[in-house]
């Protein structure tokens, strides 16, 4: 069975603009990404800026190097910010030929180089291929429909393959829904892949968006050296990093007699 989608069932991206923002839609009015026209490499929607809390748990040389893969083109927002600010090695993979059209035309994608690789083509199969285990050191998932109502790939298998893609020391953000009755079971996936102790949250967005982070074999900096790497984020890049280390939350520990989530296991080594 092909594992992409007739073009038929991939709503058309539309655009948008309002006070100097330009706006990325699925045929719908719900918002899928942003640019400020006069600021394209800056990251204007707030949970997008929390998806770089991943930065938090690099060390503070590795920020500027290694390979940056996001699942989920949106406007394109986070691929700009990795490969021409952060000039990391960039790949952004996206199904939906008519979102890479528009982040081609209206949201200034940089063109494919040595350095930044765009693939057309399903994220579960990029994240799948064995021959690519091991390539990502960080790893950026925001998968929605025109609908935004839950993530397209949300199993215990799709993080698991998520999970071997890393690289040892590797980190993966996922944008979840905090306020819908799913975010529970799709981090009790995460953590079934990952981990309990690999697995942390941020404070949801006004409009819902939770960011969840899961790291591969690395254990987690003492909250001194996190608030060491936030200053510098902050001087640095810009973004408000000092604000997301108040908002970092440890999962709360399953009661006693409780089960744990459905498929969990203990991550492979």
């Amino acid at each position: 069975m092909s594992s992409k989608p007739a073009a038929r069932e991939l709503e058309p991206a539309t655009i948008s603009e309002h006070a100097g923002v330009r706006y990325l839609h699925l045929g719908t009015p719900w918002v899928q990404g942003a640019m400020r026209i006069r600021k394209p490499e800056a990251l204007e929607l707030e949970y997008v800026q929390r998806m770089m809390v991943w930065m938090l748990f690099r060390p503070a040389a590795e920020l500027t190097s290694g390979h940056a893969v996001q699942l989920g083109l949106g406007a394109g927002a986070i691929t700009r910010f990795c490969h021409q600010v952060l000039k990391m090695r960039t790949t952004a993979v996206e199904l939906n030929p008519t979102v890479i059209d528009a982040c081609r035309l209206w949201f200034r994608l940089p063109a494919e180089s040595a350095r930044f690789t765009l693939l057309e083509m399903d994220a579960a199969a990029f994240a799948g291929d064995p021959e690519r285990a091991g390539s990502a050191d960080v790893l950026c998932v925001d998968l929605y429909d025109h609908e935004a109502a839950s993530p397209v790939l949300d199993s215990v298998a799709f993080y698991r393959d998520c999970r071997r893609l890393l690289a040892d020391g590797g980190v993966m953000t996922v944008d979840l829904f905090g306020r819908d009755a799913s975010f529970d079971v799709s981090v009790g996936r995460i953590v079934a892949a990952f981990g309990r102790d690999a697995v942390r949250t941020l404070s949801p967005t006004r409009e819902g968006n939770q960011v969840v982070v899961a790291m591969k074999q690395v254990t987690a900096p003492d909250r001194a050296l996190l608030a060491e790497r936030a200053q510098n984020i902050e001087t640095r890049f810009k973004l408000p990093a000092r604000k997301w280390l108040r908002m970092i939350q440890l999962l709360p520990e399953p009661e006693p007699g409780a089960a744990g989530p459905s498929g969990a296991t203990p991550p492979p080594a």
